[in-house]
């Protein structure tokens, strides 16, 4: 027992010792990032980024991250780490996306791209090998992408992944398996899983239709037929509409001028539709034809379509129409528990402080309304009151134009303030 416990621990020890970090960056130092990440200059008006834990957060160092600070720009900026291939071993990329401005178009995704590209001229055309992350858009695009290069064209994946739509922070995961699968989580939690081959037209397909296969001339493949037995009764067919009887030719009608009068035409109360038999099943039905499918002559296989052989660059090469996405928590392994730990200690650790602190500012915001919205209420009635009173001297001026009765003088107290007005 104590033999097979010792193995399975040098086993542990010798997986550890050849799990890779590849890039790690979680903007522990200041302004030291600017140092390591490189904005692109293809254009001159790309948006800039800033170094910001945001309006509400868990911690206020650890979440500090980059963020998008001008609305309707570009973005294109890069780090650039030590290449590696992943063949053989899983690839892992991960980071955090908090769309704290109530995004309503832009793009929280990352892409990875080969070692020997140009950070200076990284631009929306620059061929990546990955892309992957949130996009949001609308109310229609609302989405994850995972999109992989081979062999010089982008393939997108075709399922729909929905991605989180909300103001908080969220923790983005994706594992390329060398077994050619894949799994995409979302806050350390599958959201979808399978094979790269299956859910990408990354490859030919490996069957065809059969081009020398055709539906025999005797195929019947209708469910229902009418009922040949059934035939439309004689008095079946009726107008639909019909001269109105009640209506008259008016007496000024000139047939010379308005030419020959009729009737309007008005709904025929008999009138049935057009008539179809009755539907019956068809004893000849053979059911759908299915057309046979045979090998494709274009379809090779590939072993090899998870595999990325020089892999150098992360970026963040996006459009946003309203900035405040702020990036943070970048991981780049093979190992995935690696991953989901470092996750657990970044994201993890942080997400509930961040949810109770926004709470909180949410509660002090709707006080403060409320309070606005009742100081504006009372405002209102005291203005409503004031001009009651600046109205009624007047009246009483024209009531006192005539000698007021005796027994009114009890009154007096009451027209006292109106006086002094």
């Amino acid at each position: 027992m104590r033999v097979a416990a010792v193995v399975c621990f040098i086993y542990a020890l010798a997986f550890t010792a050849h799990a890779d970090v590849y890039f790690k960056e979680q903007f522990l130092d200041g302004d030291g990032w600017k140092s390591r990440w490189v904005e692109s200059k293809h254009k001159s008006d790309y948006g800039q980024w800033k170094l910001t834990s945001g309006k509400f957060y868990g911690d206020v160092e650890l979440d500090k991250g980059l963020q998008t600070s001008q609305d309707a720009r570009f973005y294109a900026l890069s780090s650039r780490f030590d290449s590696f291939s992943n063949e053989g071993k899983p690839l892992v990329i991960q980071f955090t996306v908090k769309h704290e401005q109530k995004i309503d178009c832009g793009g929280g995704y990352v892409k990875i791209f080969p070692a020997d590209l140009d950070q200076t001229d990284i631009h929306g055309e620059s061929q990546y090998y990955i892309m992957f992350g949130p996009d949001i858009c609308g109310y229609s695009t609302k989405k994850v992408h995972v999109i992989f290069n081979y062999k010089g064209k982008n393939h997108l994946i075709k399922k729909d992944i929905k991605c989180k739509d909300d103001e908080l922070t969220h923790l983005y995961t994706l594992i390329l398996r060398p077994d050619q699968t894949y799994e995409v989580k979302i806050d350390n939690e599958k959201v979808e899983s399978g094979s790269l081959e299956e859910d990408w037209d990354l490859l030919p397909p490996k069957t065809i239709k059969d081009p020398e296969a055709k539906k025999p001339e005797d195929w019947d493949d209708r469910a229902k037929i009418d009922n040949p037995e059934e035939t439309k009764p004689e008095d079946w067919d009726k107008p639909e509409n019909i001269p109105d009887s009640d209506a008259k030719k008016p007496d000024d009608w000139d047939e010379d001028m308005d030419g020959e009068w009729e009737p309007a035409m008005i709904p025929n109360p008999e009138y049935k539709g057009e008539w179809k038999p009755k539907q019956i099943d068809n004893p000849n039905y053979k059911g759908t034809w299915i057309h046979p499918e045979t090998d494709n002559p274009e379809y090779t296989p590939d072993d090899s379509i998870y595999k990325f052989d020089n892999v150098g660059v992360l970026g963040l090469d996006l459009w946003q129409v309203k900035a405040g996405t702020i990036f943070d928590n970048f991981l780049i392994t093979d190992d995935v528990e690696e991953a989901e730990q470092f996750g657990t200690e970044t994201w993890g650790a942080t997400k509930g402080p961040e949810k109770k602190m926004k709470d909180q500012q949410e509660e002090e915001e709707r006080k403060t309304r409320e309070e606005g919205e009742k100081s504006k209420k009372d405002d209102d009635n005291e203005e409503d009151e004031e001009d009651e009173d600046e109205e009624e001297p007047e009246e009483e001026e024209e009531e006192h134009t005539e000698e007021p009765p005796e027994e009114e003088e009890e009154g007096e107290d009451d027209t006292l303030p109106k006086d002094e007005l």
